[in-house]
C-alpha cells in the first residue's frame, strides 16, 4: 500500500495557502453544513467541511484537491476546534489527500478480491502511461495510489479516479479509462463489461421473473 504522509510545512507552502478562505458559494455551503449540528457539537462537521476544502483547492490548483496544513487550520478555526483534532481526521480518512495530487488520483484496490481478479494487471495498464506507486506523472495528470478496499468486491477488481468507480477491469479497459481521461474524454463510470451494477454477469440466478416484471411470488410460498 502506498504510505500517506503531510507534506512538508514549509515557508513556501505557508505562503501559498495562508490566506485561504471560502469562495462565496462554499462559504454558503459551510454556514449550512455546521448549521446541521447543535451548539458545541460543531466538531462533526469536520468531514463535510474538509471535503468542501479540499474540491475547493482542487478547484484552484486544477487538480483532485488535497488539505495543505494552513487549509486543515482554517478548517479547525471554522469550527472552534484544536488543529491537532482536525490533523487527527486527515490522517484517519484516505479520502483526504495529504499532499498534491493530480487532475486524476488513481487509486487501485489492492485488497485480496481485487488482487485475485487482476488487479495487477490494472496496475500494468497504470505504469505503461508512465505512473508510480505515491507519486504524480511529470504532465501533473495522474497521481497513483494503492489502497485497501473500495468496497465494490463484487466487481473487482476495480479503481477509484476522482469520484467515480471502474469496475471489472482488465489491462486493456483500465488502459482505455486512462487514454480517455488524457483526452480530456469522460470514460463511463461503473463495469467495464456488459453488467448492470453488480448483479451476476449473465443475468438473475434467482427471482428471475422480477427482471421482466413485479411478478408476485407469493403464491409460491404457502
Amino acid at each position: 500500500m502506498a504510505e500517506r504522509a503531510f507534506a512538508p510545512d514549509t515557508p513556501e507552502l505557508r505562503a501559498e495557502w495562508a490566506s485561504f478562505a471560502w469562495n462565496p458559494a462554499n462559504a454558503k455551503a459551510a454556514a449550512e453544513i455546521v448549521a446541521q449540528y447543535p451548539p458545541g457539537r460543531q466538531a462533526s462537521a469536520s468531514i463535510p467541511l474538509l471535503d468542501l476544502a479540499q474540491r475547493q483547492v482542487g478547484e484552484e490548483t486544477g487538480t483532485q484537491g488535497w488539505l495543505p496544513i494552513s487549509v486543515i487550520e482554517y478548517v479547525a478555526a471554522v469550527l472552534s476546534m484544536p488543529p491537532v483534532r482536525v490533523l487527527e481526521v486527515v490522517s484517519f480518512y484516505t479520502m483526504f489527500n495529504m499532499a498534491p495530487v493530480g487532475r486524476f488520483h488513481v487509486q487501485v484496490c489492492g485488497t485480496t478480491p481485487c488482487m485475485l481478479r487482476g488487479s495487477d494487471d490494472v496496475l500494468t495498464a497504470c505504469t505503461k502511461r508512465g505512473m508510480k506507486k505515491g507519486a504524480t506523472t511529470p504532465d501533473g495528470l495522474f497521481t497513483l495510489s494503492e489502497v485497501e478496499c473500495l468496497g465494490a468486491c463484487a466487481n473487482a477488481p476495480m479503481v477509484q479516479i476522482n469520484d467515480d468507480n471502474y469496475e471489472d477491469l482488465t489491462e486493456a479497459s483500465m488502459g482505455a479509462v486512462l487514454d480517455a481521461l488524457a483526452a480530456g474524454q469522460k470514460p463511463k463510470p461503473g463495469p467495464q463489461i456488459e453488467r448492470q451494477t453488480s448483479c451476476p454477469e449473465d443475468g438473475p440466478t434467482s427471482l428471475k421473473k422480477m427482471a421482466e416484471r413485479n411478478y408476485d411470488y407469493r403464491g409460491m410460498w404457502t
